[in-house]
């Protein structure tokens, strides 16, 4: 009698089809929960830009300053900055879909409250807090997609996501800025705060039960070391302080470029001056291009040329015409997501450990750059006009491309030496 094979007792093996279970595409959950993400970017977007839209209008209705006026888009972006590493603790212990759901429909609710504010501090107070309880998303949604979705799959997800904050963040801007041209600032605030809980309702219906998801004690300490631990990364530091200054550039013009456009020279109806930001879909094209860049110029090359275009456009603005100002702007508008895109990108390569961590490390420093930019801006310009503007965000693309070209000169550096140890070797 023959031994039997220990071929024969040995489990079959299990097809990678079948032994992962993470979302693909062609699956009925998988187009749900892209769905779901998509309309999750919409809602976040929509309430967190949606007073930038009718700046001019609530400086003209409470006889406000561009600076004071430009609180009200700032104060959501720093609420948010500040929240962003705390939200991405608390969707490790309760769960990404709780934490989204429970961010995006606090957001939503406090929204319905902004168009009953009775002044400007009121706004402001209740933008933070609104900018805080979006934290949740921006914070989770990454790793609620790298978790339940096949990494074949990955990118696609993302992309949709990314394009539903493109959407909400241009939809936002657009439906506050028409409402309030015909109705008043509380009417676009109401519009907005409508179509964001309607979006918030079909992220909830849409979403699939996360399947694995493994919950993870909050350890403050571990947190903050990680966080150090990042700080102490030269070449995290330099991403960290590009998102910075591209998105101070972003919030300094986005928040002043509709007083310019109501204004003399151009005059323009409100209305017609709030489709300005349908510029915003340039982005979309520029952040999509970013990886065809990188690939071909590398991270610095691709940097250099974001900084380029974005100084462009920022000198054609000044120009008092009505095609350079468009122009400029969509020059500016390119420039800022190939920068973003980059940066943002080069992060997640960079961080070999804790990448939550320094993603969210990024954010925080880029709404920083937002609220910063944006209200610095708004006062330039309500001191000097938009050449004010132009020379805060031309100030800070110069520091941009100081950090890039220290980056050059350090990576030069590391060649020769490696180059000099091999001459020795």
């Amino acid at each position: 009698m023959q031994p039997a094979s220990t071929e024969a007792s040995a489990p079959a093996p299990v097809p990678e089809a079948v032994s992962d279970l993470r979302l693909r595409p062609g699956s009925r959950d998988f187009r749900r929960a892209n769905l779901a993400l998509f309309a999750a970017g919409v809602a976040t977007f929509v309430l967190l830009y949606s007073t930038q839209g009718l700046l001019p209008v609530l400086s003209a209705d409470l006889d406000l300053t561009p600076g004071q006026a430009s609180w009200t888009a700032s104060a959501s972006t720093l609420g948010l900055a500040l929240a962003l590493l705390p939200a991405s603790a608390l969707s490790d212990r309760y769960g990404r879909t709780a934490v989204m759901t429970a961010s995006t429909l606090a957001a939503a609710l406090l929204a319905l409250a902004l168009p009953f504010a009775p002044d400007l501090t009121t706004l402001v107070v209740l933008r933070a807090v609104q900018g805080a309880a979006l934290a949740g998303l921006p914070a989770t949604a990454m790793a609620y997609l790298a978790e339940e979705v096949h990494p074949a799959a990955l990118a696609s997800a993302m992309g949709l996501y990314v394009a539903g904050n493109s959407i909400g963040g241009m939809g936002g801007r657009l439906v506050s800025g028409w409402a309030a041209a015909a109705w008043g600032w509380r009417a676009g605030l109401a519009v907005s705060a409508v179509l964001a809980l309607l979006a918030v309702l079909a992220f909830r219906l849409l979403i699939p039960r996360a399947k694995h998801f493994r919950r993870t004690p909050v350890n403050a300490r571990e947190l903050a070391a990680t966080v150090a631990g990042h700080l102490r990364n030269p070449l995290l530091v330099r991403l960290y302080a590009l998102g910075m200054l591209f998105m101070a550039v972003f919030g300094a013009v986005y928040n002043t470029v509709g007083y310019r456009l109501v204004s003399a020279p151009f005059h323009l109806p409100e209305s017609v001056a709030a489709s300005i930001f349908v510029v915003y879909l340039v982005g979309t094209a520029s952040s999509a291009s970013a990886g065809r860049l990188t690939a071909r110029w590398g991270r610095r090359g691709t940097l250099y040329l974001a900084i380029s275009t974005t100084t462009a456009g920022l000198l054609l603005s000044l120009a008092n015409s009505l095609f350079c100002a468009i122009l400029g702007l969509v020059l500016i508008t390119a420039g800022f997501f190939a920068g973003h895109a980059t940066a943002s990108s080069s992060v997640g390569r960079t961080a070999t450990t804790g990448r939550a961590q320094a993603s969210a490390l990024y954010l925080i420093a880029y709404y920083l750059g937002n609220s910063l930019g944006g209200t610095i801006g708004a006062d330039a310009y309500h001191s000097t006009g938009w050449p004010g503007t132009a020379t805060v965000a031309l100030t800070a693309m110069a520091c941009a491309a100081g950090v890039t070209l220290y980056a050059t000169h350090r990576a030069t550096a590391a060649r020769r030496a490696v180059a000099v140890d091999t001459l020795r070797a």
